[in-house]
């Protein structure tokens, strides 16, 4: 979960609040997580406090006309009051919801959006048709409103996220927004329909990326690392089909100088077999491999360790060799909580191959910090050394073990 998560929640929490985002910047330290959730009790105590409002304003649906009400509506009522309002009476009148969305203007419509109750959204999604709904997006990508319409990625059916697959051109437009939405598993659906959908979009998304901005490059790793890992290794595979080595580097080099190392780790570690080993013969891997290991200090995160050690363990035996260095040298609590991580993880492949490139004092040192402080089982250490054939390699660590205990 990135800093974009949790500025969007900030900016959501701060329109229903009526207050300038700037205001709650102190809130920002809780982050995405539990803004979310302050978000939605904030949400739900307002539209449910203006409920018997929207009960009254309900009833007067089935006695006027839309053909007369809906222009009235746009000319008088503020769209934060309509926005409000509209939720609470399409639940109520859904038919009349899908001919009011028929009805209204895109722009009016576009005004609305940021005041829905997200609730009813929900419930009204499975109705709507989607050519207005791709309309009003398109309207909000049009005014760079990515976290009004990142959120609504949550609803989305499989056939609106083909609607918009098919009827929004705006690449950019759809990074920045997905950047803002919260729901990990919405943004899983709408890329696995871009890698499945017959306009084959995900080629050219991947090529705004790779030539797009810095702020643009950042959006595009915030929904990618959230993906599940199935959707992550198609990604991936297509990126290093379509980007040329060279502006692999370029996008890990932004990356790593934007302190966005622990998301690009996170899709690094989801990234299939043929794809790491291309990751790890790029030229850049010698140039950071000791920075990718300096992104593990102190760190319980299995996801981010994954993501250094996979594709580490497939460079060449000089830049392992300096990334066990560099890994022998991380502070002590960190080296004695790695092979319950590796356990944890199923990383004992690539964490062996990595250490096996080392030097006999590197291993001399791990293999007395894991002998004293662990309850390592020196058995199934064996077995997983054994397993990758690299009895030989790891004989000092391994001895360093046995003569300790």
């Amino acid at each position: 979960m990135t800093e974009l998560v949790t500025r969007a929640q900030l900016v959501l929490l701060a329109r229903t609040m009526h207050v300038p985002a700037e205001r709650l910047a102190h809130l920002e330290r809780l982050g995405p997580h539990r803004l979310h959730e302050l978000q939605q009790r904030m949400a739900e105590n307002l539209f449910d406090r203006h409920a018997p409002v929207f009960e009254r304003m309900a009833r007067l649906v089935p006695l006027i006309p839309l053909s007369i009400s809906i222009p009235i509506v746009q000319r008088l009522v503020p769209p934060t009051m309509t926005g409000r309002a509209a939720g609470a009476i399409g639940v109520k009148y859904p038919a009349k919801a899908i001919e009011a969305l028929l009805r209204l203007n895109v722009g009016y419509a576009a005004d609305c959006a940021p005041y829905l109750d997200p609730r009813t959204v929900g419930q009204l999604a499975d109705d709507a048709p989607p050519a207005p709904v791709v309309a009003i997006l398109n309207e909000l990508l049009n005014r760079r409103d990515y976290i009004t319409a990142g959120p609504f990625l949550a609803y989305a059916t499989p056939e609106l996220i083909q609607a918009v697959e098919e009827g929004v051109p705006d690449d950019e437009g759809l990074i920045h927004s997905a950047a803002y939405a919260y729901s990990a598993e919405s943004l899983s659906a709408v890329m696995r329909q871009l890698l499945a959908g017959s306009s084959q979009r995900l080629p050219r998304l991947l090529g705004a990326v790779i030539n797009g901005s810095k702020e643009l490059r950042l959006a595009a790793l915030s929904v990618f690392a959230r993906c599940t890992p199935d959707v992550i290794a198609a990604v991936g595979e297509i990126l290093f089909d379509v980007a040329p080595p060279s502006a692999v580097a370029d996008l890990i080099a932004t990356y790593i100088a934007a302190d966005a190392t622990d998301d690009m780790l996170r899709f690094f570690g989801r990234l299939s077999p043929d794809t790491l080993t291309r990751l790890a013969l790029n030229p850049v891997l010698p140039e950071i491999a000791e920075v990718l290991v300096d992104a593990v200090d102190g760190s319980s995160d299995l996801a981010v360790w994954r993501g250094v050690l996979e594709p580490l363990a497939r460079t060449p035996a000089e830049v392992r060799r300096r990334a066990g260095l560099r890994l022998a040298r991380l502070d002590t609590p960190t080296l004695i909580t790695l092979p319950a991580l590796a356990q944890a993880a199923r990383l004992w492949p690539p964490l062996l191959w990595v250490l096996a490139a080392t030097d006999v004092d590197v291993q001399a040192r791990i293999g007395e910090l894991w002998a004293t402080s662990t309850r390592l089982d020196l058995e199934v250490l064996d077995r997983r050394i054994a397993d990758q054939r690299l009895d030989s390699l790891l004989a000092t660590l391994t001895n360093t073990i046995r003569f300790l205990r």
